[in-house]
């Protein structure tokens, strides 16, 4: 079943159970718990724009933390798992192509946020799973918002010059192996720490220029640029990226190469 605040923004199947829930309100959380009884919850709700988070720091508490919270004390003393998502963001970027035994250390309060969602977890009496990610792009029909890819083919499709920066490096996500992530973690129950993410090493501007390339649109427009350009409130990582090594070997998990997530976008913005 899927959960969110409000009506569901997508078209449910016949099979698929849908419930209105707001996580930030304990009440409602033990109502649909109790009523489904789900043997695995994967919590993805989060305030993710990083310079709202730190303009609007009680609001990102609420939703990054006090949310969390909520949920592990409905979930403790139950057989339900939980698979809790969180982000390379809750490092400082000094460090390339992370493990998950390295030390975070954020440098923007979205990665406080979300590194005091983690230790919530992980010293809750519930089994859980933590899945860290990175920059997750896809497409789904009446998604709420976009990502880099998107708005990339937006742009130039529409003619627009676009600055990108070419010195912030990531293994972006596709959206459909972040859920095979979650499903692979969903049948094993495997407890602790997993980095699912991409496997390619690449930049911003590097994705821009692929996306350029993949759906013939002119890449002239793409000016290459540094981050020191934007003056943005919230601090970003330069470098991070993960080293998915434990979740190939442990879950047999086995993402798509970036060239492959625009290949299956395309397909899905073809069907749509």
């Amino acid at each position: 079943m899927a959960t969110s605040r409000g009506s569901s923004r997508v078209e449910l199947t016949a099979s698929l159970n849908y419930a209105s829930l707001d996580v930030e309100q304990a009440g409602e959380i033990q109502n649909v718990i109790g009523k489904f009884d789900p043997d695995v919850v994967i919590h993805t709700a989060a305030m993710t724009q990083v310079d709202d988070c730190e303009l609007h720091k009680e609001a990102c508490w609420q939703a990054n933390v006090k949310a969390v919270e909520n949920v592990v004390n409905v979930l403790t003393g139950t057989k339900t798992h939980l698979i809790h998502l969180s982000t390379d963001f809750i490092f400082d970027g000094t460090k390339e192509l992370l493990t998950e035994e390295d030390v975070p250390n954020p440098i923007s309060f979205y990665g406080e946020s979300k590194l005091a969602a983690e230790e919530i977890v992980m010293s809750a009496d519930v089994s859980a799973s933590i899945v860290r990610t990175v920059l997750v792009y896809g497409y789904t029909p009446g998604m709420s918002r976009s990502n880099l890819v998107l708005w990339v083919k937006a742009s130039l499709e529409s003619g627009k010059h676009i600055r990108v920066v070419n010195d912030q490096w990531r293994t972006p996500t596709l959206a459909e192996d972040l859920a095979k992530g979650c499903g692979l973690l969903t049948s094993s129950r495997e407890q602790g720490i997993f980095n699912i993410s991409g496997n390619d090493y690449l930049t911003p501007y590097q994705m821009a220029m692929q996306t350029a390339e993949y759906f013939e649109l002119d890449a002239t427009l793409i000016e290459e640029v540094d981050s020191s350009i934007f003056t943005q409130p919230a601090k970003r990582p330069p470098k991070t990226g993960f080293n998915i090594d434990k979740a190939k070997n442990s879950l047999g998990y086995n993402p798509h190469s970036f060239t492959e997530g625009l290949a299956i976008i395309a397909s899905q913005l073809a069907a749509s």
